[in-house]
């Protein structure tokens, strides 16, 4: 228990560092931390949620991820950095695959950037990705169905899940809210997340693409753990989260900087 008297801007700024760090807090240690009422806590992290400097949940807050913003919000946001993240997924891909694209705007640029010469098969859950893909030669397109959630951008639910255990895929491209450590990739929605989890369930290799503002972050719904990522694909370190920390036996860390992207092929 703190000995110190804080106002309750100062104790926001704390609170703010703490998540600004990708780290949940929860009421309780922060009451006792501050030597305050958990009641004080709520209303501190009520102001800091609507001014969207976090997520309130159940007994405390987590860090805000840029995939709490509506699809619509975020699709045009760091074309650069996103695109150059699809740009090392490509080397991945291998002639006559079945690949899963899922939600997310990372996702959608990199369907965007298909080769047309791999007689790819395509499923997805993405409205944008087919938007991308209805019209493109040499790749066979399969959609979900479900409903279709705007922060998500593409088709949830319990009709996902079942069309989903009709394929079975070589590879595939998990949208990732947040990724961490000790926690994996999580998600905000427990619907998407379920998805997710069945695409995983039915796909030999899995591999996710993650901006550097994405690590470290922990959200409600797991998704799946770091041991089950066969491919990470990162911009490099980030502040407070060395790459190092994301290693299994398993997996392979793949980055902007050292991929040799002048091998992937053209459409």
């Amino acid at each position: 228990m703190s000995s110190v008297s804080y106002l309750p801007e100062q104790r926001r700024s704390e609170i703010l560092a703490i998540l600004s760090r990708g780290e949940p807090v929860s009421a309780a240690e922060l009451a006792v931390r501050f030597s305050v009422s958990e009641d004080a806590i709520r209303r501190d992290l009520r102001k800091l949620a609507a001014e969207g400097l976090c997520e309130k949940v159940y007994g405390g807050a987590l860090p805000v991820s840029p995939s709490a913003q509506p699809y619509s919000s975020r699709a045009g946001e760091d074309r650069s950095r996103k695109e150059a993240l699809a740009t090392v997924a490509l080397t991945l891909l291998m002639p006559r695959q079945c690949v899963f694209l899922d939600v997310g705007s990372t996702n959608a640029l990199l369907a965007e950037m298909l080769p047309s010469n791999l007689d790819l098969t395509v499923v997805t859950n993405s409205v944008p990705v087919m938007a991308a893909l209805m019209d493109r030669p040499g790749i066979s397109l399969f959609a979900l169905g479900g409903s279709v959630g705007g922060q998500a951008g593409g088709m949830t639910g319990a009709q996902a899940v079942s069309d989903m255990e009709r394929y079975r895929f070589d590879l595939a491209f998990l949208g990732t809210c947040s990724l961490c450590p000790e926690t994996g990739v999580t998600a905000f929605d427990g619907d998407d997340a379920e998805v997710k989890r069945a695409a995983a369930r039915n796909s030999e290799k899995i591999a996710v693409m993650v901006t550097t503002d994405k690590l470290g972050a922990r959200l409600p719904h797991k998704v799946l753990p770091m041991e089950q990522i066969d491919y990470l694909v990162s911009e490099g370190e980030a502040a407070q989260q060395p790459l190092h920390l994301y290693q299994t036996q398993n997996n392979q860390i793949l980055t902007t900087a050292n991929v040799d992207t002048n091998s992937v092929k053209e459409k």
